[in-house]
C-alpha cells in the first residue's frame, strides 16, 4: 500500500500504535509495516517506541486544496487545483492533459515527483514536505513566437510573491532561476505547444525549496538554498496561493503587452546585473564579460570582448565570474 495515507495519520507529538493505524486504514499489521518501510525510503524520519507506536520526527505540512483556495480568495476562480501524493512529473502530466483539451488554469501540485525535471533535462526532486512543486496550464491567444520572455515574466511573479510574504534576499538569475546569495532557491520550466499564429498552450513548472537538508544539499551539483534560511516560516499552501495570485495578475498582462513593461523590474531583481559573468556555450566553450541587462524580448544583453551580444534562453548558461 502507499505510505501516504499512513503518514497523514501520524503527527510529531503523540505516538500512534500499529494496531490503531491498521484499523483506521482497514489493512493488516503487515501492510502497515510495509508502508512504514516505504515511508523511510521517502526520507521521512519516524520515531518508534515499542508498545507505544510511531510518530513523525518532524511534522509534514501537507498540501490542501481548501487552504489554498481560502488564501487565494477571489482569485481562486482562475484556477482548478489538483493534488497528487505521487506523480512522475507535474509538467509531463499536465502537458498530456493540455493535449487532451484541458482548460486554462488547471494546476497540478504533488507531494513527491519520481521524475521531476528542471531546465535542460536536469532532475528536480524535493524531499517530502520540503519543497513546493507544481505546474500550471495557461492558454494564450498568441503564437508561440509571441511568448518570448515569458519565463522571465514568471520569475517576476515569483519574486513578487516572495516579497509579499516577507522573504528578503530572493533574486532572479537569467534565464529562469530563483536565487539568493547562498545559492539556488528554485527554478522555472516552461513548455509550449501551439501554432505559429496562435493559439498556444503553456505549461509553467515551478519548484521552490522551503527547507533543504544537508544530505540533499550535498547531493546537488550546484550551491542551493532554502526559503527557511531566508526567514520564511510559512507553509506550502500559503506559498502556492501567493505565487498563483501573482500569476493571475501577470499572465493576462503579459498577453496584452508582452515582456517589455516588466524588463526594468526584472533587471532590478537580477542577481548578476552589471556583474562580471561567464557565458557557457553549447560547444563547451566560455566567454567572459559583463551581464549588462535584459532586452525587451527577454534576451540577455551580454558585454563581451567583441562588444554587446544578445543571447536567448536555451542557447547558453550564465555563471558568475567573480
Amino acid at each position: 500500500m502507499s505510505p501516504f495515507p499512513l503518514l497523514r495519520l501520524l503527527g510529531h507529538d503523540d505516538f500512534v500504535p500499529g494496531p490503531q493505524l491498521a484499523e483506521a486504514l482497514g489493512v493488516s499489521r503487515a501492510s502497515v509495516s510495509l508502508a512504514l518501510r516505504s515511508a523511510a525510503e521517502l526520507g521521512v524520519e519516524l520515531h518508534t517506541v515499542k508498545g507505544r507506536g510511531y510518530r513523525l520526527a518532524r511534522p509534514i505540512g501537507w498540501l490542501d486544496e481548501a487552504s489554498v483556495a481560502r488564501a487565494l480568495g477571489e482569485r481562486a476562480r482562475f484556477f482548478d487545483l489538483k493534488l497528487f501524493d505521487e506523480i512522475d512529473s507535474t509538467n509531463t502530466a499536465l502537458m498530456a492533459a493540455a493535449g487532451q483539451g484541458a482548460p486554462s488554469g488547471l494546476v497540478y501540485a504533488a507531494e513527491r515527483q519520481t521524475a521531476g525535471r528542471g531546465r535542460r533535462g536536469r532532475r528536480w526532486q524535493g524531499a517530502l514536505g520540503d519543497a513546493l512543486m507544481f505546474s500550471l496550464l495557461w492558454r494564450f491567444n498568441l503564437g508561440v513566437a509571441d511568448l518570448s520572455g515569458l519565463s522571465l515574466a514568471i520569475g517576476v511573479a515569483v519574486a513578487r510573491a516572495l516579497q509579499a510574504l516577507g522573504v528578503a534576499g530572493a533574486r532572479l538569475k537569467w534565464p529562469n532561476d530563483i536565487v539568493c546569495s547562498e545559492g539556488k532557491l528554485g527554478g522555472i520550466l516552461i513548455e509550449l505547444s501551439g501554432d505559429a499564429l496562435g493559439p498556444s498552450a503553456v505549461v509553467i513548472g515551478i519548484g521552490l525549496n522551503l527547507r533543504l537538508a544537508e544530505a540533499a544539499r550535498a547531493a546537488l551539483d550546484q550551491p542551493a538554498a532554502s526559503l527557511a534560511a531566508l526567514g520564511y516560516a510559512g507553509e506550502r499552501n500559503q506559498l502556492l496561493a501567493a505565487v498563483l495570485a501573482e500569476l493571475a495578475l501577470l499572465l493576462p498582462a503579459f498577453e496584452a503587452a508582452g515582456f517589455a513593461p516588466l524588463a526594468a523590474e526584472w533587471e532590478a531583481r537580477h542577481a548578476m546585473q552589471g556583474m562580471p559573468a561567464r557565458l557557457l556555450l553549447p560547444d563547451g566553450s566560455a566567454v567572459e564579460g559583463v551581464a549588462l541587462g535584459i532586452a525587451a524580448d527577454g534576451a540577455l544583453r551580454f558585454g563581451g570582448p567583441d562588444g554587446e551580444r544578445r543571447v536567448h534562453a536555451g542557447e547558453v548558461s550564465l555563471r558568475s565570474a567573480v
